[in-house]
């Protein structure tokens, strides 16, 4: 069969594929469309892209055929969207969605003008670039524009012409100058106007004697270079109903009563901004506020206008001074159900222990503050409840195990005694991470338990770990470090499918490491692995590292790359680990799917460390130092591409350090020291840049950045053998011209030595102990050259 003929059935089996699944939905689209769909997709890598993902996003007019809707799935397209795309063909299309996807590099063709009959353009989150063409002018029909999210430059973009636009985000980009005057007056229709982030300046023009006509319902300005002025024009805009101002970087500070005839505002964002303190007690603020931000504002006294707002559902004053305690009032707001107030100065809450019983709080954050004493009782519909870094003592409530909503509970960094409550199963992230709890962890972790992350490190617990956890089949995060549980590892826990995590760190735990049938350590999803500071033994098999999830780098299902709970709507959770990296000792306060990491040090593991590391793609960090390790550094390290961070030190490695190591590009940080390693310190920036205590107590190791030198000077090797020479010729000559003297000296002296053999001694034996031996000098510069010779016997690296 030819090659032509190939790509025709090729092509008619495709279109057969596409037509029939397209049929199936009931969406009429020509065979020309399709094929032009299809050449659209292979304009970019699509790996990611499921076929039917693809085109589930399509839709064609019943009559014509054509196709008049495309929306791609997030993350489908990699590429550069060129101006002859076949994209630009479909002139029928009306709603084009291509946010979320990797148009690297790419500006924004003027050839989207051609698509003449768009309603929705959305391009968001795409790493656009450049200036946005002013042939966007030309798309008059659009009702809906979304630019966000990319790297946009130049002026406010020319959209004068859209006069029906009713939503406009550009938010997220570097657009600078001014807001054009005439805006609002020329797109009567607009209700959404997204600006938030960008360099623009100036202040927005609203019709004096009209300002009522305007639909503008969503504002969102923050974060860009407005002066203060931007508020008086804004105030007019009295069909708002969300607004943001933040970071508004006034020269004077803001008086809450500005926003008064905003009768219908619903959401107030003015973070970053300072506030006139007068209007934080008494200000005609509306009363028809549901959600308030205003964290980092300077705030050194509790609001009390919030008093008068019983509409309010969310308030925010995270991150200001405020001193003192909580008052009890805020509790009895009716509609109150988020509140964060983190990172003050709060010493505790007015009135008794039950003073949250009664309130509709559901997500409660109290984290970084200076509060003492016992807890409160928690309110009975809380879902969210963090009170991590403050000074709370006693028990943790066993009220907690009554909230049957409760879902998070982070009371981490206190300074709890006690036992840990016995409900874990029915919370989905548990933190009560350096406390003093006492006892063990309670083995009652029941079938379908929600568990997702539990971390109960440093505190003085003490037991076994409870084999229930293997009912914890959502189980990610698992740290028990810094504890007293005196066990062996458990292999048990590979049956739990989405174990990420796993941290014995700095307890009691001992024998070994290898499973019984000294296969790999098959853990499905395990990422990051932390077993130092322990009692573990014996040697790892070959195959240890095989088929971990460690060999390839992973994204979250949602796109995120971190660790923790970020499908709900009003927080995000992130677990917290330490890692002892690149010598140093550090707490992470956000953990990456996306890389692995390895820590065995400080226990008495022997044998050869396993060749199946070199698996491990993702690996960034590996400690395997303080152990017994023995035989060479596995050459098979260098295929581990992304290491940052090596220490392999205090074991009984031999051999030389492999020059294959020099090609990971990322390699910051390696320490071999204290072993049996010899030859020449491989040469280049990975190892250059470390410091000599890195390659220290290898009586064989020589070149920089050590101080032993792998060869002699070439003039001083010339020096010392002329020396050497030169003292063999006058010993000859001495010999000639004295020969009968040096004869009878010798008689003599063998007379001396016959009766007086400690004289000999005493005289002569010094001195031959300080002549120099021709013969033994020659042979160390022999061996050291012979060493030298041999370490360079390699094929030299490429500059590439």
């Amino acid at each position: 069969m030819s090659l032509s003929r190939l790509r025709l059935r090729f092509l008619s089996i495709l279109l057969l594929f596409a037509s029939s699944f397209l049929m199936i939905n009931a969406l009429p689209c020509r065979p020309d469309q399709i094929q032009a769909l299809m050449q659209f997709k292979n304009e970019f890598e699509s790996n990611g892209c499921n076929r039917s993902y693809y085109l589930e996003g399509v839709r064609c007019d019943n009559k014509t055929g054509a196709v008049t809707k495309l929306q791609l799935p997030s993350g489908c397209f990699t590429g550069t969207l060129k101006p002859n795309s076949s994209l630009f063909g479909f002139h029928h299309l009306r709603y084009l969605n291509l946010s979320h996807n990797n148009f690297t590099s790419s500006s924004l063709p003027s050839e989207f003008s051609n698509l003449n009959r768009l309603e929705v353009l959305s391009l968001a989150s795409n790493s656009f670039v450049g200036q946005v063409p002013s042939s966007f002018s030309n798309l008059i029909l659009l009702t809906h524009l979304n630019l966000s999210h990319n790297e946009l430059i130049g002026s406010f973009p020319p959209l004068r012409n859209l006069t029906k636009l009713s939503f406009l985000d550009l938010s997220y980009n570097q657009f600078s100058g001014t807001i054009p005057s005439d805006l609002l007056l020329t797109m009567p229709f607009l209700s959404f106007l997204d600006l938030k982030k960008n360099i623009l300046t100036g202040t927005i023009q609203v019709r004096n004697s009209s300002s009522s006509s305007s639909r503008l319902v969503y504002l969102s300005l923050g974060q860009n270079q407005f002066e203060g002025q931007i508020l008086k024009p804004i105030s007019k805009l009295i069909n708002l109903n969300h607004l943001d101002v933040s970071s508004l970087n006034t020269s004077y500070p803001i008086d809450l009563n500005i926003f008064s005839p905003l009768k219908s505002l619903l959401v107030l964002y003015l973070s970053k901004n300072r506030l006139l303190p007068a209007s934080l007690n008494s200000s005609d603020i509306p009363l028809s506020l549901e959600s308030l931000v205003m964290a980092r504002c300077n705030i050194t006294e509790f609001p009390n206008i919030l008093k008068t707002l019983q509409n309010l559902q969310h308030i925010d004053i995270s991150s200001n001074r405020i001193k003192g305690k909580i008052p009890e009032w805020l509790w009895k707001l009716p509609r109150l159900y988020l509140v964060n107030l983190v990172n003050n100065f709060f010493t505790g809450f007015e009135g008794s222990s039950e003073v949250l019983l009664n309130s509709s709080v559901q997500l409660l954050d109290f984290a970084y503050n200076s509060m003492t004493g016992a807890f409160p009782l928690p309110p009975p519909n809380i879902i969210y409840l963090s009170a991590w870094n403050n000074s709370f003592t006693g028990n943790i409530p066993p009220s907690v195990c009554n909230r049957s909503s409760l879902i998070v509970l982070d009371l981490s960094y206190n300074n709890f005694t006690g036992p840990i409550p016995k409900c874990l199963s029915n919370l989905k992230i548990v933190n009560l991470r350096k406390n003093s709890l006492e006892g063990s962890i309670p083995d009652e972790f029941y079938s379908g338990a929600l568990t997702q992350t539990l971390d109960v490190g440093y505190n003085q617990l003490t037991g076994k770990l409870p084999r229930s956890l293997l009912n914890c089949s959502f189980l990610k995060f698992l740290s028990v470090d810094h504890n007293r549980i005196d066990d062996t590892f458990p292999f048990w826990l590979k049956a739990l499918p989405n174990l990420q995590v796993f941290t014995l760190r700095s307890n009691r735990f001992f024998g070994h490491l290898s499973p019984p049938d000294q296969g790999p350590l098959a853990f499905p999803e395990l990422r990051i692995l932390e077993l130092s500071n322990n009692s573990f033994t014996g040697s790892l098999p070959p195959s240890y590292f095989v088929n971990w999830q460690a060999s390839s780098f992973k994204i979250d299902e949602d796109g995120r790359i971190y660790m923790g709970d970020y499908k709900h709507a009003y927080y995000v959770y992130e677990d917290t680990i330490d890692l002892q990296y690149k010598g140093l000792f550090m707490e992470q306060g956000k953990v990456l799917t996306s890389y692995s990491t390895i820590d065995f040090s400080g226990n008495k593991l022997q044998g050869q460390i396993p060749e199946s590391i070199g698996l491990l793609k993702a690996l960034i960090a590996l400690n395997l130092s303080n152990n017994a390790f023995t035989g060479q550094i596995p050459l098979s390290l260098a295929n581990v591409t992304e290491l940052e961070s090596l220490d392999l030190s205090r074991n009984q490695l031999s051999g030389n350090i492999p020059r294959e190591l020099g090609s990971l590009s990322f390699l910051a940080y390696i320490s071999v020291a204290h072993n049996q390693l010899k030859g020449e310190i491989p040469q280049g920036p990975q190892f250059s840049g470390q410091a000599e205590s890195s390659f220290e107590g290898n009586a064989g190791l020589c070149g920089l950045p050590l101080q032993e030198s792998c060869f002699a000077p070439p003039t001083q090797q010339l020096k010392e053998e002329d020396e050497e020479e030169e003292g063999v010729l006058n010993w000859k000559a001495v010999v000639i011209g004295y020969g009968p003297g040096l004869l009878f000296g010798l008689v003599i002296a063998h007379v001396i030595a016959a009766y007086k053999p400690k004289w000999f001694v005493k005289i002569v034996g010094p001195d031959k102990s300080k002549e120099v031996n021709p013969v033994r000098l020659f042979l160390s510069m022999d061996s050291r050259c012979d060493s030298f010779n041999n370490t360079n016997n390699v094929e030299p690296e490429s500059d590439m």
